[in-house]
């Protein structure tokens, strides 16, 4: 009777770690199948915003002298899982005898856009009256600095922004 006992005894304990072994393996597998799935549905949330790099605004020619000059642009911005579209006004300032300037038509207020006032000669934020010169320097409100100059460059006749994602 007392071998039927230790013989009992030492298969369950072989049955034991057998089971052990089996739920191990199983558990490995199953982590090293899971790590890719995981990493599938996570990384769009890891990734930077990306967007164009240089957007085409229109060609140089259309520039007038001494007139801010506006230019439409749109682009696509992925973010994660979301894609939204951007758009904004860019105005070109070419005036004589200086280098040609692009700015934002992003308020440095509250980021209302603003227009150029053909008649007043200057550009205008209708949200808090802020006023800006020609050149994008504050004139009068609540703005905290001058408009954004927008980094640009000119390839095959074409006008060309870069914005940041």
């Amino acid at each position: 009777m007392a071998e039927l006992e230790a013989a009992s005894a030492e298969e369950v304990s072989r049955r034991r770690f057998l089971s052990g072994l089996i739920a191990a393996v199983a558990g490995i597998v199953g982590f090293i199948v899971a790590i890719p799935a995981v990493a599938y549905v996570i990384s769009p949330g890891l990734k930077r915003a990306t967007g164009n790099d240089w957007i085409n605004l229109g060609p140089e020619s259309s520039i007038v002298p001494g007139v801010p000059t506006p230019f439409k642009w749109s682009r696509m911005v992925e973010d994660g899982w979301e894609k939204s579209l951007q758009s904004g006004t860019a105005y070109a300032v070419q005036l004589e005898g200086q280098e040609l300037k692009v700015l934002s038509d992003i308020c440095t207020h509250l980021g209302c856009r603003v227009n150029w006032r053909e008649d007043q000669q200057k550009f205008a934020c209708p949200c808090h009256d802020a006023f800006f010169g020609i050149e994008g320097q504050v004139i009068s409100g609540p703005p905290p600095r001058p408009m954004y100059p927008l980094v640009h460059r000119v390839e095959n006749g074409q006008l060309q922004i870069k914005l940041e994602a």
